[in-house]
């Protein structure tokens, strides 16, 4: 595979060079050296085309695997540890989840020089949605509600995982800032430890912008976040995170993928994202009426199968949605500020995810797809 020609998605549906460099068969073959049970490795067949890390699944003589390579000032070997020890779990409680493999000192995350490594095994099933880019709406209403059904698997997997929320705040799904009484001092008690994001905001008349954004919605939901159980969460249930049966309904997903943004958050929010990414064509914006209440509708019906809902519960639900992006958001601002060093891709996460999306729903699609989900269950 041509390293000059791979293309990494980027922030409004178009494609881009990569931010990171793609893996090299070279480096892939000192990696796998480490890791049982070894084998000449072949070919890297396909790269992810996803922009935060580089990626590719890789045939060796004994098999195939999948290898992710982060920069150190992104992941450490203690953080990926973190989101291993939420994947091992939730497959002990039958979850399909790919297997997160071992080095030949145990070790699930292997630092070589300014990179950190993961290997898993290959996904069970087809990657139907393994080129759709984020916040492009799931493929119809079946797939849908098996999308809804399998997250509130994972939540009832999840209800007795312990470990204490992620150590980082980079490039995860947090709700710190969400579920705080006050977000606007709850961002600005953080800036002395988030030195990136403060010199992000420091620019602009932050605390006008992101208080007329989240305002319409944060005061009615605070309240019933703050009575919600906290639980590790996926943190990004989009549709190219699930691999699909080849049965002629297309709709049993046969592998859950990539848990990097995992955090401790409670099951609403991680709905609440799975409508935001799955059901509104956010790419599409400048139509206006992007929002797929089926979709939307399907996803709940699913989970609903699982996870009871009552009309409370909806209400929260339909509330969290215009602001529960608020701390990824926040996070993706403090990556490509300082870490990318992109103050363009920032000033799309500031102005077009953050504020944009929050916007979105004051209008008249905004508000009937929230009026949808109020009325789910009636």
């Amino acid at each position: 595979m041509n390293d000059d020609t791979h293309l990494a998605h980027g922030l409004a549906g178009d494609e881009l060079t990569p931010d990171w460099p793609p893996l090299t068969l070279a480096e892939v073959e000192v990696l796998l050296r480490r890791f049982p049970p070894g084998g000449a490795v072949e070919a890297l067949h396909w790269r992810s085309p996803r922009p935060l890390s580089a990626a590719a699944l890789v045939r060796t003589s004994t098999g195939e695997v999948f290898v992710k390579r982060h920069h150190r000032s992104v992941r450490s070997t203690a953080t990926l540890a973190e989101e291993h020890g939420f994947a091992t779990h939730l497959r002990q409680r039958g979850i399909a989840v790919p297997k997160v493999m071992t080095d030949i000192d145990g070790a699930s995350a292997v630092a070589i020089g300014e990179w950190v490594y993961e290997v898993h095994a290959p996904a069970i099933g087809v990657d139907v949605y393994r080129d759709a880019f984020s916040w492009s709406p799931i493929g119809g209403i079946a797939h849908a509600r098996a999308a809804g059904a399998m997250l509130g698997r994972l939540h009832a997997a999840a209800r007795d995982y312990r470990a204490p929320q992620r150590t980082t705040q980079l490039l995860v799904a947090r709700a710190d800032i969400l579920s705080s009484a006050d977000p606007l001092l709850a961002i600005d008690a953080a800036l002395s430890s988030r030195p990136s994001l403060e010199a992000y905001l420091r620019e602009r008349d932050w605390r006008a912008e992101i208080g007329e954004a989240i305002a319409p919605w944060h005061a009615r939901a605070v309240e019933g976040i703050s009575r919600q159980p906290r639980s590790w969460t996926h943190g990004d249930w989009h549709v190219s995170n699930l691999c699909w049966s080849d049965g002629g309904d297309g709709a049993r997903i046969t592998d859950v993928l990539d848990l990097g943004l995992s955090a401790v958050t409670f099951g609403l929010f991680d709905l609440a994202t799975a409508i935001e990414r799955n059901a509104i064509a956010w790419l599409d914006i400048a139509q206006g009426d992007i929002g797929r209440t089926d979709l939307a509708l399907s996803l709940i019906e699913g989970y609903r199968e699982v996870c009871p809902l009552a009309a409370d519960d909806l209400d929260l639900l339909a509330d969290l949605l215009p602001v529960v992006h608020l701390d990824f958001a926040l996070s993706e601002v403090e990556y490509f500020e300082g870490v990318t060093g992109r103050r363009d891709h920032a000033d799309v996460a500031y102005h077009t995810f953050l504020r944009g999306h929050a916007a979105w729903f004051i209008g008249a699609q905004g508000q009937a797809l929230l009026d949808a989900i109020r009325h789910a269950g009636g």
